[in-house]
């Protein structure tokens, strides 16, 4: 009965790994993506890269393990998630009191060091940011949310 079972379950190990779901795989720079309307510094840019856009753009890198069934599904989820969370490939299509609300969470979430997420850095350790990098990302983001507040006449975040 076991063996039964143990065929089975090879069986559509087999069978799932011709299954996956569509790639995150853009051919260049959306035409809303922050960098084509908002300054991004060489310095921001480096640790968008190696920290934020496989999750949060639409263009992933993905790894030789994403080959593999189910781990590609679980991928999948996260990049969905995160994209729907907060995409920079489509940040000019938010309206800017949104853009300000995702910036002001992108400072809070590194602040606490809730981003990246230990699950992607436990795999990519160069993701992991440094402090300086923090303060570099957090005030970049700081700063880009209060331009776009004074650009749009949005209450200061205090008065909400």
């Amino acid at each position: 009965m076991i063996r039964k079972i143990l065929i089975g379950l090879l069986i559509v190990l087999v069978i799932i790994q011709f299954i996956h779901p569509t790639k995150n795989q853009s051919t260049g720079i959306s035409a809303n993506d922050i960098t084509k309307s908002f300054g991004v510094p060489d310095d921001v840019q480096g640790i968008l890269k190696k920290a934020c856009n496989d999750c949060h753009s639409n263009n992933t890198v993905y790894p030789w393990y994403s080959k593999i069934q189910p781990v590609d599904w679980w991928l999948n989820d996260h990049v969905v998630e995160g994209k729907r969370k907060f995409n920079l490939s489509e940040f000019i299509t938010y309206p800017a009191k949104k853009q300000r609300k995702k910036l002001e969470e992108v400072i809070e979430t590194v602040k606490e060091g809730e981003m990246p997420l230990n699950s992607y850095t436990w795999i990519h350790k160069e993701a992991i940011l440094t402090e300086a990098e923090k303060l570099t990302l957090s005030n970049w983001a700081d700063t880009l949310s209060k331009s776009i507040a004074a650009k749009n006449n949005l209450p200061a975040v205090s008065d909400k």
